[in-house]
This record gives C-alpha cells, sequence and structure tokens, in this order.
C-alpha cells in the first residue's frame, strides 16, 4: 500500500495530549475528535489538512497518556499516516489497533512542512518528491497491515468471526 501526502511536521515528544486535548475528551465521535486534531500545536491544522496528508513527528511521538482518542483523531482528520524517528509504546499499538498506519524512520527530522513524501507501506520506502532523496524503514509486517487494511483491530476480529461462522 502506497501513500503520497503533504507533510505536516511536528517536533519531539509530541504527547497525546498535544495530539487532542484533553477538553475534547467527552466524545469519541470521529469527526468531533477531527476537527480539534492538533490544534495546540497549530491551531489551523483541522482546517488546513487534507486527505491523504502525512504527519511527521520526531522521537517519542504519542508519549504521554495512553487515550486511543490520539490515533482516531487523526485518522479522522484524513492522514494517510504518521512517520517518526521513534513512537511512544503505547501509542505504537494504539495506532494499529485503530487502523492508522504508522513508521519509524531515522531520516524524519529532514522531512519539512510542505514537502511531498510518498510511502509505500510495504517495501517500507520513504521519498521526497522534491528531492528524489530515498529513505528506508522497517516495512510494517503483513498482520500489521491487515489490521491497517480492516480499519483496525475490532474490524479484523468482526471480519474474521464472520468468516469462520459462514
Amino acid at each position: 500500500m502506497k501513500h503520497t501526502g503533504k507533510v505536516w511536521k511536528f517536533g519531539n515528544d509530541v504527547d497525546t495530549d498535544l495530539i487532542i486535548p484533553a477538553r475534547y475528551l467527552t466524545t469519541s465521535d470521529p469527526e468531533e475528535l477531527a476537527a480539534h486534531c492538533m490544534e495546540d500545536a497549530d491551531p489551523g491544522f483541522p482546517q488546513k489538512v487534507r486527505p491523504g496528508d502525512i504527519i511527521v513527528g520526531g522521537k517519542n511521538f504519542g508519549c504521554g497518556s495512553s487515550r486511543e482518542h490520539a490515533p482516531i483523531a487523526i485518522k479522522a482528520a484524513g492522514v494517510a499516516c504518521v512517520v517518526a524517528r521513534s513512537f511512544a509504546r503505547i501509542f505504537y499499538r494504539n495506532a494499529f489497533n485503530m487502523g492508522l498506519p504508522i513508521l519509524e524512520c531515522g531520516a524524519a527530522d529532514t522531512f519539512e512542512t510542505g514537502q511531498s513524501l510518498s510511502v509505500d507501506l510495504d517495501t517500507g520506502e520513504i521519498v521526497v518528491a522534491e528531492t528524489g532523496a530515498a529513505h528506508e524503514t522497517t516495512p510494517i509486517p503483513p498482520f500489521m497491515q491487515e489490521l491497517v487494511a480492516a480499519g483496525g483491530l475490532m474490524p479484523y476480529i468482526r471480519k474474521k468471526m464472520d468468516a469462520t461462522s459462514g
């Protein structure tokens, strides 16, 4: 699976409260969460982000509380994937459970807001359109790609249960 989109770059230690501020955790409606995604880091982000865009972070992206609202907000905002130098462990797990593809990339610090990235989840290759620079990452394992393709863990389980009961 390949995604091409505009980069929205954020720094190191982007915590889940920055991704979706706690004041909005009174809902789990994806559209409402998307309307406030990253607004404390970039107040215009919810209005400017477009389907297929890519969030780029530094180290420890998604640290903080273990709220599932964070990857839900990102995914519902239309973000195709998140690329970061590293992810907090609980965010990594929640992202795949919610069907949001993420890739760790040591070169994430070199990407800039506004650039266009082509991200191949099958091979792990990331190419910067403006420069042609290619960066290798560890591809998403097939099982985790199945989770993403199904829309997350719960839809994946439902699909498997339907297949065995039908």
